[in-house]
């Protein structure tokens, strides 16, 4: 039936009235995010009070608890175990926990775009500092190096990033740090960085892409263009951040302690005359020595670091110590042997030639400078 003139037409319904309580969802969003920033607060803090009572513990251990004579040796290696085992795995877990999530902002792909296309010198100088933050380990040196080159990287640009990564190592910058100081710590990156820089470009002016195996050049970047992961929000970073320390410190405990063991062994029983009469200022071939030596010797730097302390401990010179600590970390054989499957054996005698002198004139200023 029609309606009716004059009859109003019905109205329309009004939306119903919103909800003027909190939204749950946020209530619950900002409940997760308050007990997750108190449990790293709590951390934290659990972190800073062990850190800080380690000396004293290992005092009441080694003389209260085990009953040593103050003065011996034994006591005195046992005592250097024991604080320093501790205090190098709580630097080690801070600090990997701290890289692991900067470096989910620095992707191998991402790493590539930006080297490629740069001028040398620039390129050089970018690759150096590059290879402080981005991942990096012995068994990536052949897929990075690939990578690089089949973009357009130059070589030696390419070499400089390769020096840089392994050598100037985040684990072993923070570790020197909360050992010795900034002063250690920053001698070490600035020695590092020059060399790297110096020894990128030295091969990158000798003309050296010859001796780089002719596959290489083929074999187009198997990921190197692929897209980059989506955005990561700071929940995923942790996340990857705890990962990095369950896996990196997962690996390389033992060899943290067989390096504080070693060191303890040195600290105890090493008379102090004697590391300085071998690594000291006054032998003029200990330089040279140390880098041949640490050469095919196998440690990452978590390992070396207590070796050091216990080297510097005894009298030996703080430029050879860290000519010594550099060419472990920086040539060591293993890698050699990797890039074997890309580099002909003159690029390979040449890059360690080249790397090791510098480390030898780095040793030798700092000798005589500091």
């Amino acid at each position: 039936m029609k309606r009716g003139r004059g009859v109003p037409a019905a109205l329309p319904k009004e939306p119903p009235p919103a909800p003027t309580g909190p939204d749950p969802t946020s209530l619950s969003r900002r409940w997760r995010l308050a007990l997750r920033l108190a449990l790293v607060l709590s951390g934290a803090a659990a972190w800073w009070l062990v850190y800080t009572n380690l000396e004293a513990f290992a005092t009441w251990f080694t003389y209260h608890l085990l009953g040593m004579t103050a003065g011996s040796r034994l006591a005195s290696a046992v005592a250097f175990l024991v604080y320093e085992a501790p205090k190098v795995l709580l630097l080690l877990a801070l600090v990997v926990f701290g890289v692991g999530i900067l470096r989910t902002f620095f992707t191998p792909q991402r790493t590539r775009r930006l080297l490629a296309g740069k001028r040398e010198v620039l390129g050089n100088v970018l690759a150096s500092l590059l290879g402080v933050v981005t991942p990096f380990c012995s068994c990536s040196a052949v897929p990075l190096f690939i990578g690089f080159v089949s973009t357009g990287v130059p070589l030696g640009v390419t070499f400089s990033f390769l020096i840089a990564a392994p050598m100037i190592n985040e684990v072993a910058l923070v570790l020197l740090f909360g050992l010795f100081g900034w002063k250690v710590a920053a001698l070490y990156m600035g020695t590092g960085l020059v060399i790297a820089m110096a020894s990128g470009w030295i091969v990158g002016r000798l003309k050296l892409e010859r001796w780089v195996e002719d596959w290489v050049y083929q074999t187009a970047a198997g990921n190197g263009h692929g897209a980059d992961e989506g955005p990561l929000t700071w929940s995923d970073r942790a996340r990857l951040g705890r990962h990095a320390v369950k896996d990196i410190v997962g690996k390389v405990w033992p060899y943290v302690l067989v390096g504080i063991a070693v060191g303890a062994g040195i600290h105890g029983y090493v008379p102090e005359n004697f590391m300085a009469s071998i690594m000291g200022k006054g032998a003029w071939w200990s330089v040279p020595l140390a880098v041949v030596i640490g050469i095919p010797m196998y440690s990452n730097a978590a390992g070396i670091i207590p070796v050091v302390q216990a080297l510097l401990s005894k009298g030996a010179a703080l430029g050879t110590v860290l000519a010594f600590m550099m060419s472990v970390i920086g040539l060591s054989l293993p890698e050699m042997i990797i890039l074997r499957k890309v580099l002909k054996v003159p690029l390979i005698v040449t890059f360690t030639g080249v790397v090791g002198v510098g480390i030898v004139v780095v040793g030798y200023v700092f000798n005589v400078v500091l």
